[in-house]
């Protein structure tokens, strides 16, 4: 199986690109340093022997995941907002799922980034269907016209090309990080800077407390996304991932190469495009992981771990708003 190499840059991705970003977090990074009639950031102190007991803070290969009470937001802004970063944000909203955008992007204004530079990009096959909502300052809306899809496992498919082409050939001098969310989404609590990384995979609301071998992978050996029995780490929901651009862009460039080749063989892997994802995520361990708090299943579920709900599923008949079973 071909996966690329880590460590080369794609050539989009140039090295004086590159050096802006190094030369923007150093700058950053001197402004923390406190001077004479400066006023001084005042947060708790750090404890190495205090937080979470009931859940996992970091993953075997030291990637830390992402918990209420696990940061400190203030914190937090402090550092990444000196770095006038722009966050790009993508979401599909084909056929009936028109009817999810306008509570997605107005809880979005509320708790999504708040604070910082947002530009969100919706593709949909129905532009006219799109209501106005209101953005606030340094927040903006891209519409995209794509190709309207009989089933929505193709919509799934197609995510990872449309997402790949977005990223070459307009963002790559537009944003800093990416995120790439459903649309079909309520937020209800912040997501913030705490959320970014180099390669940021959300764990699954479904599966992030039941053995690996009850995950849903793609288990035919005859597909790109073969993960077997014994092998695993987590399992990601397709319903949110993030990163870099150029991490981002070698995810789906990867996913759709692997897709096409599925498809060549007339494969469709158990959860299209996520099941893609979830291999890829086992041989490109992310940077960051995001707990369930980040993808919810439902506002009306709970569970002891999950001390706040950011963003959740809107519950819906999914027999109603799809265009086939």
């Amino acid at each position: 199986m071909a996966i690329f190499a880590r460590g080369k840059s794609h050539p989009i991705f140039s090295p004086r690109k590159k050096f802006i970003y190094l030369k923007n977090y150093q700058n950053s990074c001197n402004q923390q340093i406190p001077e004479q009639g400066v006023i001084k950031l005042l947060y708790n102190q750090p404890n190495v022997l205090v937080g979470r007991a009931d859940v996992a803070s970091v993953t075997p290969w030291s990637a830390p995941i992402i918990w209420e009470g696990t940061f400190d937001p203030t914190l937090i802004d402090s550092i990444y907002k000196q770095q006038n970063l722009t966050i790009a944000t993508t979401v599909f909203a084909l056929g009936k799922y028109t009817r999810f955008v306008k509570d997605f992007l107005e809880s979005a204004e509320q708790h999504y980034f708040v604070g910082f530079r947002v530009h969100f990009y919706l593709f949909t096959d129905q532009p006219e269907s799109v209501p106005e909502v209101k953005m606030g300052e340094n927040r903006s809306l891209t519409v995209l016209k794509v190709e309207s899809l009989n089933r929505w496992q193709d919509i799934s498919m197609r995510r990872m090309e449309k997402l790949e082409k977005l990223i070459e050939n307009e963002l790559v001098s537009e944003a800093d990080y990416i995120f790439c969310l459903d649309i079909d989404s309520k937020f209800y609590g912040r997501w913030g800077a705490e959320s970014l990384g180099r390669l940021v995979g959300v764990i699954h609301p479904w599966f992030y407390n039941v053995p690996r071998n009850q995950f849903t992978y793609e288990r035919r050996p005859e597909s790109q996304a073969y993960i077997p029995a014994a092998e695993g780490d987590y399992y990601y929901a397709g319903a949110a991932f993030g990163g870099t651009l150029e991490d981002v862009y070698h995810l789906t460039k990867t996913c759709r190469e692997h897709l096409n080749i599925d498809a060549a063989n007339s494969i469709e892997a158990a959860w299209q495009e996520e099941s893609h994802l979830n291999k890829y995520f086992l041989l490109n361990k992310p940077s960051k992981l995001l707990s369930p708090e980040y993808v919810w299943r439902d506002i009306n579920v709970s569970a002891a771990q999950i001390k706040i709900v950011r963003l959740a599923n809107v519950p819906k008949n999914y027999a109603e708003v799809r265009p086939n079973p």
